[in-house]
């Protein structure tokens, strides 16, 4: 395997140089963390299955109209994406308390809410990714209005469509996480793009009829069977690769 420099390494993914000017390659790791990065542990085939998934996503918002960073899916644990200035906010969308929401609100864990609820998280590990208001994103520059016209508009309708496509394979989309980038054509034009990914590792997801958990809750509530959760999404949306998740060496680096 050739060897490729490596530009990021982030919790559950690596980000290599691309191929060509203007793309990157973007590996799925099986590491996986909770509880801002204080719990850790690794989830076997997690990045196989999350590379599968996220790509399956990608290209449904895509044939809607949702403009991504994803370019194609290269092997089982790799794929290229479009380099992309990230806008670091982390856009949280809830349809029913889980988690967090739950025990700021008093929300019983489960209680469908009156309306989707949308929230944004400044990315920085370091102050534990702070809720923060549409006035604190705009005075401190991290986007403009007309970015977070865009953001928001794209977040709700990736909400309607997830919402409807995994409640046709028996699955409640509970609440879910996404990014956004800047991306630049050679005419120095911008438009914000949906970016990172879409899995189990930022969704969460329940099964309509038990409400068992099929995501990383899993893992950070050590409710076990973790494995089998992603596997289940996965031949639920008919994606599951027939080898199974197999394991796939990551690249030669470069540094």
């Amino acid at each position: 395997m050739s060897r490729r420099k490596q530009l990021y390494e982030g919790k559950a993914k690596v980000l290599f140089e691309g191929p060509e000017p203007g793309t990157l390659v973007q590996y799925f790791k099986d590491d996986a963390t909770a509880f801002n990065n204080k719990k850790k542990g690794v989830i076997t085939g997690k990045g196989v299955l999350n590379n599968r998934i996220s790509e399956y996503l990608m290209m449904r918002l895509e044939e809607i109209g949702v403009p991504t960073h994803f370019v194609r899916r290269l092997n089982m644990r790799e794929q290229l994406v479009r380099e992309v200035e990230i806008v670091p906010i982390e856009v949280v969308i809830r349809n029913v308390a889980a988690g967090s929401f739950s025990q700021r609100f008093g929300v019983p864990e489960g209680q469908p809410l009156p309306r989707s609820v949308v929230e944004y998280y400044y990315k920085n590990d370091q102050l534990g990714d702070p809720m923060v208001s549409e006035e604190h994103i705009t005075a401190f520059g991290w986007a403009t209005t007309h970015d977070l016209d865009d953001i928001m508009a794209m977040a709700l309708r990736i909400n309607d469509f997830l919402s409807g496509l995994f409640l046709g394979v028996g699955i409640k989309l509970i609440d879910f996480k996404v990014e956004f980038g800047r991306l630049w054509n050679e005419n120095d034009e911008m438009r914000i793009v949906l970016a990172d990914e879409i899995s189990p590792d930022c969704c969460r997801l329940w099964d309509i009829k038990t409400n068992e958990k099929m995501d990383k809750d899993r893992f950070r509530r050590d409710l076990g069977k973790v494995e089998e959760a992603y596997q289940e999404v996965a031949r639920r949306l008919g994606i599951l690769p027939e080898s199974g998740p197999r394991d796939l060496k990551g690249p030669n680096i470069m540094q």
